[in-house]
């Protein structure tokens, strides 16, 4: 999933700095929002935070050539038993860029059904634990900006979402937009 670099970095002035941080495979998320307004959101235990977190259906980058979209829908599939007729590209982002390559791609899913029982995922380890609720986009928005969605890719999810559908959907993007990752330069 990670590893731990240590680079030696040109500082301003002149300096050298050794800089640590996580080289990530990267992740998808999917903002599956149902025709009445509905989004899907899954409450799962995460255990650095020692708590249960409100989060979109979500998960690395970790099956080769898989294409982003398709990951998306994996993960949809698996975790929350859906799957969808349309998907866009919600937005990008970075969430620890301090510490860590890892990029996010958001998609929003629309058009939700569900996926028949005898293809649905076995749910094991963190997963077993995990509840499916769908909840007002509004009321999730709300619950975000209340504190009780603290996840990062949960809450731009989310915040963007609900911009996309005040926007008539015009800020989505086709799901073969290219991802904004840059080749790593070469540690000195």
């Amino acid at each position: 999933m990670f590893r731990v670099v240590t680079d030696e970095v040109d500082m301003p002035g002149g300096n050298v700095a050794k800089r640590d941080y996580m080289v990530h495979i990267g992740a998808v998320g999917v903002v599956a929002l149902d025709d009445d307004g509905r989004v899907v959101l899954v409450r799962q235990y995460r255990h650095p935070v020692r708590q249960p977190l409100w989060e979109l259906p979500a998960g690395l980058m970790d099956v080769a050539g898989e294409a982003l979209d398709r990951a998306a829908l994996r993960e949809l599939e698996e975790e929350a038993d859906l799957t969808a007729g349309r998907l866009d590209v919600l937005v990008d982002l970075y969430p620890s860029p301090g510490c860590s390559t890892e990029v996010i791609r958001l998609f929003l899913a629309r058009e939700l059904s569900p996926v028949p029982p005898e293809r649905r995922h076995e749910r094991r380890d963190e997963e077993a634990g995990m509840t499916t609720h769908r909840v007002d986009l509004d009321e999730a928005v709300a619950m975000a900006l209340r504190g009780d969605i603290v996840n990062g890719a949960c809450l731009v999810g989310l915040l963007a979402a609900a911009r996309a559908r005040d926007c008539g959907w015009s800020t989505l993007r086709p799901v073969n937009t290219p991802l904004p990752r840059r080749e790593l330069a070469p540690p000195r």
